[in-house]
């Protein structure tokens, strides 16, 4: 069973930079998509950015494309989110995800693995 660990969040001010990490806890298959997603007080959870672990193609949600980048690290069990000109609105539980193809179109229902979340708050 895949364990997803996930850190890096914190307070933030309007127009910071963080960066999350997430770790796989065994050896991920390069067909694999592992994304992010963000859910918000009283608002559905939604995709953020994900990346195709073979190739490494990488999708976004028009919110944060051009502030937000996902990217994989030499371990290949690890994905990181390197979030710039944060804004409030980006403030919300962040969720490491991992699952099929699917994932990687940010479908929530797709996701077959969740990290326990870390959450990113960003004051004005």
């Amino acid at each position: 069973q895949m364990q997803l660990a996930e850190s890096g969040g914190g307070p933030v001010r309007a127009g910071g930079s963080l960066r999350l990490s997430c770790a796989a806890s065994v050896y991920i298959s390069s067909r694999t998509c592992m994304g992010w997603f963000r859910q918000a007080p009283g608002k559905e959870r939604e995709g953020v950015a994900a990346i195709l672990l073979s190739g490494g193609l990488t999708y976004y949600s028009d919110s944060v494309k051009g502030r937000f980048t996902i990217s994989q690290g030499n371990a290949k069990n690890t994905v990181y989110l390197q979030m710039s000109r944060l804004q409030p609105e980006d403030t919300a539980m962040y969720y490491c995800a991992a699952g099929g193809r699917d994932v990687c179109s940010l479908f929530v229902h797709s996701v077959n693995y969740w990290g326990q979340g870390t959450q990113v708050t960003v004051s004005s």
